[in-house]
């Protein structure tokens, strides 16, 4: 048992001992009295349309959870008219930064109150509803299979900069990690996303940023948290959405292509993307310059004549300047992409998986729930024992043989 705690102790004598040792860590309200935001740059172009009348494609419809908001009460999804309650914020220190991005600032902090680690999420200036929006969703998210745990929030009395207050998660760089990781590994966390996917999409939520930076993992203890609600928003049938969402590298062909009634399955295409790079070791498998550059990077390799396939199914009609570019190009096998390097990675059953969910139809592609029963899985799903990390206790893994 003392072996299996360790790391998790570990980290509470850090904190504890540091925390007596260090008497100038600033006070969440210390630290804003100084705190400006970060002039963090995004990788990606404006999302533009890429094909000339986005408003005349043919009505889509998720192919899961569809109806899910229409049966609940209308103040589930209304976050408009939802009520904040701010906590105390100085409750909090803060440690460390950890991150920066495009719309908030990521700290390491410290409930004094219970002196448990967190991770403070400061947000830069944007729209009352957007902070809205998720706060809403990470409360209807709360307790969420493999889903970060807001466990407050807080506001400047001064500033008016709201805070977000989260479990804290040991993480790994993406970068580090990922090369390092075998192919049960990769099974096992693939498998532990799909679970917080499913959970989500049956929640009637979208998360619409899936990346690898947004999937905090703690090798130590196995632990998998899916992070950064920002842009997710809540599914309708037939309502259009903003295609200013997710990564470049990890945006699906609708949102490229201007298909606005996207769904769920657009967390399935950056899912597909995602697991290509870490099997192939290629970070991002799709690696555009714009977003342009990004479609034919996909066409590529998924070729012209599905492509075409896709346009005349939903009534898509490419800018004239666009087509040229895109002629031609055959499918290739996802066996090409195999090397010395990632060949222990590869196989027949992930080849199909990978292929099940970068589909340019978004409607053929694997939702969460019949991905996770693919064969390339069973070696997690017949574990025989399965013990999740309970107070910090590792997590114990026996394989059938």
């Amino acid at each position: 048992m003392a072996c299996r705690i360790w790391p998790h102790m570990r980290r509470r004598l850090f904190v504890r001992f540091s925390h007596k040792r260090d008497l100038h860590r600033p006070s969440l309200s210390s630290f804003l009295r100084t705190y400006r935001p970060s002039l963090s740059s995004s990788n990606q172009a404006p999302s533009l349309f890429l094909c000339s009348n986005p408003s005349s494609c043919r009505a889509s419809t998720a192919r899961v959870y569809a109806d899910v908001n229409l049966l609940r009460p209308k103040e589930y999804c209304d976050y408009e008219n939802f009520e904040l309650q701010w906590g105390n914020q100085d409750n909090y220190e803060v440690l460390r930064e950890l991150g920066r991005g495009r719309y908030s600032d990521v700290f390491e902090g410290l409930n004094i109150v219970d002196q448990q680690s967190c991770t403070i999420k400061i947000l830069k200036p944007i729209k009352k509803r957007k902070v809205k929006r998720e706060i809403k969703v990470l409360q209807n998210l709360l307790g969420g299979t493999n889903i970060t745990q807001l466990t407050d929030i807080v506001r400047d009395p001064v500033s008016r900069i709201p805070s977000f207050i989260f479990e804290y998660v040991e993480n790994t760089d993406p970068k580090d990690l990922y090369p390092k990781l075998s192919d049960f590994d990769i099974r096992y966390y693939i498998f532990q996303l799909l679970r917080a996917l499913d959970f989500s999409h049956s929640q009637g939520i979208m998360h619409r940023d899936l990346k690898p930076s947004n999937v905090m993992i703690d090798h130590e203890q196995r632990k998998l948290r899916l992070i950064d609600w920002g842009l997710a928003e809540f599914y309708y049938p037939n309502k259009e959405y903003n295609i200013r969402v997710a990564s470049r590298y990890f945006k699906g062909p609708e949102l490229l292509l201007g298909l606005q009634q996207y769904d769920y399955s657009l967390d399935m295409w950056s899912l597909g993307c995602m697991l290509a790079g870490m099997i192939f070791q290629m970070e991002p498998f799709f690696h555009g310059s714009d977003n342009t550059d990004q479609l034919l990077q996909i066409v590529q390799v998924l070729g012209t004549s599905k492509l075409h396939d896709y346009l005349s199914k939903y009534q898509i009609e490419l800018e004239e300047d666009l087509i040229p570019s895109l002629a031609g190009q055959k499918k290739r096998s996802w066996s090409e992409f195999q090397t010395s390097a990632n060949e222990h990675l590869f196989n027949p059953l992930v080849e199909d998986l990978i292929d099940g969910l970068l589909r340019y139809d978004h409607q053929e592609r694997l939702t969460a729930s019949e991905a996770m029963m693919h064969p390339y899985f069973h070696p997690i799903t017949k574990i025989q024992t399965l013990t999740l990390p309970v107070e910090g206790e590792m997590m114990e893994l026996s394989c059938t043989t």
